[in-house]
């Protein structure tokens, strides 16, 4: 079993730390109640997590799985001659990449037989079966090992987290631990389908105007590199007094300066980008980063809300589930990976402990709408599950009003980054080419030569 480092507080007003073994979190804090100790936190120890991501549960390596299926099926058909689809067949079975989609079918599924009151084992039983990708069907075989040894879900699916979202495992582990599994199996069905909505949203309006501006600035580049010095052996050749635009030949001039010292410029973006990432991986750039998600231009306000919203979901299942506020924050925190929202959070659970009101963190940010405080605050006076209901509602039209007002303003915005890139094509290629198209150059040249 593994094992926590608590704090906790006596009824003495006194502060303890220590260790405590049992099956998991919530066992932990039952355990410390019933010793009159009111828990302040309760955290894994670090051998256990070391022990934790080592391997995959039951020693199962997915690609070592599969290139022995792999063997195993040419060694039985070694005799026989394969028809094509048995080998597109073989050569799927090592290369299956899990998909979003394959993700959404699993959770529709296994959401569907929880539904008719089917147990953990038998529904994944039935779903495992109903599975066609190989790769993630040996992962949910694993799962179900781990099921039937007496874990919970989410324990199992820690080690694939390559594979299924950070928030999508933290939803099961909150519908795990609440008791209600079937509410988080919907809530992340939901937060699948809008993920992928969203991502086809942005896809569609980006996409198309990223491939024009990286098509016009090739273009830019490979007219300026054979075209600008074609003209300029024309105008010398004939002995013109003419000169290509000042812009041409300065553009041309860094065009030149970048293919001679192409290697520094490769150095100093590697610097910069090896750079940042170093920093953004520190305690305090992590911070600076996740601080700028919630403040950046444009997608900043939607992406605090969904964090916002998708905390208040997993409280209100827990409250549902007759969960103490501090300890539901504690639970639900687990579903919210920016720092700045957790930072909140522990000071919200702080603050209960020392009396105050745990909305005040929330309410001190700039980033909160003025009006979901005052529903919190109005639910804490009267019914908190009830108002909290009526929130939630509130926050999903408020961040469907944010998706529109972004699909709204990112083609405006890619249009004027293509607009202007088009302009100074047009200024730096197209004038000079229109200049020699005139004939202009040929007048000079022959004043020249009288």
């Amino acid at each position: 079993m593994p094992t926590y480092l608590y704090k906790a507080m006596t009824k003495q007003g006194q502060i303890v730390k220590n260790k405590i073994t049992d099956v998991n979190k919530m066992d932990c804090i039952k355990r410390l109640k019933k010793n009159d100790l009111v828990p302040i936190s309760i955290v894994p120890s670090l051998r256990t997590e070391k022990k934790v991501k080592k391997q995959p549960r039951n020693y199962r390596k997915v690609d070592r799985q599969l290139k022995q299926i792999g063997q195993k099926r040419l060694q039985e058909n070694a005799t026989k001659r394969k028809t094509l689809r048995e080998r597109i067949i073989l050569k799927l079975m090592g290369s299956a990449k899990i998909t979003s989609r394959d993700i959404r079918i699993f959770t529709q599924n296994f959401y569907l037989l929880k539904k008719a009151n089917f147990n953990n084992v038998h529904a994944l039983t039935t779903v495992i079966e109903a599975t066609e990708n190989p790769k993630l069907k040996l992962i949910l075989e694993d799962v179900l090992y781990g099921v039937e040894a007496g874990e919970f879900m989410h324990t199992t699916l820690e080690y694939y987290s390559e594979v299924f979202p950070y928030i999508y495992i933290n939803m099961i582990k909150v519908g795990e631990l609440s008791g209600s599994l079937e509410l988080s199996l919907q809530q992340a069905i939901k937060y699948l389908d809008e993920s992928e909505a969203l991502r086809t949203k942005i896809k569609r309006i980006l996409l198309p105007n990223i491939g024009m501006f990286v098509g016009i600035t090739i273009m830019l580049f490979i007219c300026v590199i054979v075209g600008v010095p074609l003209i300029q052996d024309i105008f010398e050749s004939i002995g013109t007094k003419d000169q290509l635009p000042w812009i041409t030949l300065w553009f041309a001039g860094v065009v030149d300066k970048m293919i001679q010292y192409w290697y520094l410029i490769f150095l100093a973006i590697g610097g910069a980008v090896t750079g940042t990432i170093i920093y953004f991986k520190s305690p305090t750039g992590s911070y600076k980063l996740d601080e700028f998600k919630y403040t950046m231009p444009i997608f900043g306000h939607l992406i605090y809300l969904i964090d916002f919203s998708r905390l208040l979901k997993n409280m209100l299942l827990n409250l549902q589930n007759g969960i103490r506020i501090q300890e539901a924050l504690e639970v639900s925190k687990n579903v919210i990976k920016n720092n700045v929202m957790l930072s909140m959070v522990d000071m919200a659970i702080n603050n209960i402990y020392e009396g105050k009101s745990w909305i005040e963190p929330f309410e001190r940010t700039s980033f909160s709408n003025p009006m979901t405080i005052e529903m919190l605050k109005i639910g804490m006076q009267t019914d908190l599950s009830e108002m909290m209901e009526k929130l939630v509602e509130y926050m999903d039209i408020d961040i469907d009003n944010a998706l529109e007002k972004i699909v709204k303003v990112l083609p405006e915005i890619s249009y004027a980054i293509v607009g202007v890139v088009l302009i100074f094509f047009v200024v730096v290629v197209l004038v000079p080419c229109i200049q020699i198209y005139m004939g202009g150059f040929l007048f000079s040249a022959y004043e020249h030569l009288m």
